[in-house]
């Protein structure tokens, strides 16, 4: 066969480079745009996969009320330890989830399935609400996937995330209804629901449900389209609410401006402060060019304002305002309506994959060095009382996920650990040992560099049989008397020469 004419193979050649770059410059189809965030969606869980031990700070104290919950008072040291009070209140999410999957599966799979299932379901939520508001997935959500692994998450605040990831679902089921005059019908019960899982959840529906009412109307009356979320407040009235309920804490203008330098702090200072300042420069460019689509434009800067105006600490839980910073850049990004080109749409996932990279490789680290330091758990009889001691170093940036692996001890020992989430008003969770004090955060010892760490005199200690020790910086004394049982490079438990008590 004979060749092709010199001519013809250079017009196909000049050809590949004009045909290239009109598939980049061209519009990503609504197909391509909804796969590419599905399998974004799924990948936002790999952490969960690459870690035997799930790195959020707040998991493993969660783990353990989670286990005391569910013993009911069968286990005779955790009876004799603690206490469970069931309230009503608007944080119950995953520990009403957790019931049935755990009965299932045991608890502490349980705790990873759900942990792995919460970055996904949030993110099916973004895909939801920009595909019921646009029919199309573009910038906007493959934007806003970056702050599913918040520090809301991070930290493991369990019920908050799971209510934001069911808010995103059930507000672009309300947009999907907008037509129907029986809408407010399923509305009624999915506002208990949302607020049994998360006070601050509900609160983030009501203004997306708002920002949109007004959008549409241009009056204040939009407020009255909330009306169906507004039953929760009955419960919220006959409690009357946990004890230092609402609370701003000192030295406010510091603490504002400090949550939002940190406003991503996960493991790179860097990286972290770039997150944030890109997002800001994407929305502020957006809203310049008008490329804000009003119906979350609205709930993006009540959002923002919340992050000012909320107390750090509302209905017995802590940063109220800090969580919902990432919540508003999340919404914020979600409301950039722009048909952008498609090599700009495969570009807006860029910065989340990089974070969810580093993110993984310092699960990885870090579920290694937590299997190695819950040896010490061989060495621990069952029932024993523990004073757990994290060491956190002061300058350091990112966010510490040992500070409460001292929880592991209740959960695999049934052992009385100071680490606990447990102050009386507050949790439901009440200790019947160990004195006033011995919970969370009397394990911490915040250190700061030139200054040594002394732990001849602490007070836990003297409520406790063992001391288990974790930190990057030794401790120059002990309690006199303890003998040192096991130890790795970060961590060591101790037998304590206190007097037994009679059990």
């Amino acid at each position: 066969m004979e060749s092709s004419p010199p001519m013809m193979r250079h017009k196909r050649e000049s050809g590949e480079g004009p045909t290239v770059l009109r598939l980049a410059l061209a519009r990503v189809s609504s197909r391509e745009g909804l796969f590419l965030a599905l399998f974004l969606a799924l990948l936002s869980a790999m952490p969960f996969i690459v870690a035997a031990h799930p790195q959020l700070t707040d998991y493993p104290s969660h783990l353990a009320r989670y286990g005391i919950m569910l013993d009911g008072g069968r286990d005779p040291f955790l009876a004799r330890y603690y206490d469970f009070h069931w309230q009503l209140t608007g944080n119950l999410g995953v520990d009403l989830l957790i019931w049935p999957l755990a009965k299932l599966i045991g608890l502490e799979p349980a705790g990873r399935v759900i942990g792995m299932i919460i970055p996904p379901l949030t993110a099916l939520g973004l895909i939801a609400v920009e595909w019921v508001l646009r029919r199309r997935i573009g910038i906007a959500t493959l934007m806003a996937l970056t702050f599913i692994w918040s520090p809301a998450m991070v930290l493991g605040f369990y019920n908050f995330c799971l209510s934001l990831a069911l808010v995103l679902l059930s507000f672009a089921l309300w947009v999907r209804l907008d037509a129907w005059p029986r809408r407010w019908l399923p509305f009624i019960p999915i506002g208990l629901a949302m607020w049994l899982c998360h006070a601050s959840g509900w609160g983030v529906l009501g203004v997306l449900v708002f920002g949109y009412e007004f959008h549409k109307r241009k009056s204040l009356h939009a407020v009255l389209a909330t009306w169906p979320l507004v039953f929760p407040l009955i419960p919220m009235l006959l409690s009357g609410g946990a004890k230092g309920a609402l609370s701003y804490g000192s030295g406010v203008g510091i603490f504002k401006l400090a949550i939002w330098i940190q406003a991503m702090r996960d493991q790179s200072f860097m990286l972290d402060v770039a997150t944030l300042a890109i997002a800001l420069l994407v929305l502020l460019a957006a809203a310049m060019a008008r490329k804000i689509d009003g119906r979350l434009g609205w709930a993006t800067l009540i959002l923002l304002v919340l992050t000012f105006a909320m107390p750090r600490h509302f209905g017995g839980g802590d940063y109220a305002d800090y969580r919902l910073i990432a919540v508003s850049l999340m919404i914020g990004c979600l409301a950039i309506d722009w048909s952008a080109p498609r090599w700009l749409v495969w570009l807006a996932p860029v910065l989340f994959l990089v974070r969810l990279d580093l993110t993984c490789a310092a699960w990885e680290v870090n579920s290694r060095e937590t299997t190695q330091i819950l040896k010490a758990l061989d060495y621990m009889p069952r029932g024993a009382r523990v004073a757990g001691i994290i060491v956190v170093e002061a300058r350091g940036w990112a966010l510490n996920p040992f500070e409460h692996v001292t929880s592991y001890a209740t959960v695999r020992k049934s052992a009385l650990v100071n680490s606990h989430f447990a102050i009386p008003g507050v949790h439901m969770l009440r200790l019947k040992e160990g004195g006033k004090g011995f919970v969370d955060p009397s394990h911490r010892i915040v250190h700061w560099p030139g200054r040594k760490v002394w732990l001849h005199n602490f007070k836990p200690a003297k409520q406790a049989d063992y001391l288990w020790f974790i930190g990057r910086t030794m401790p120059s004394s002990l309690p006199e008397g303890a003998k040192v049982l096991f130890a790795t490079r970060h961590s060591f438990l101790v037998r304590l020469a206190n007097r037994p008590v009679a059990r």
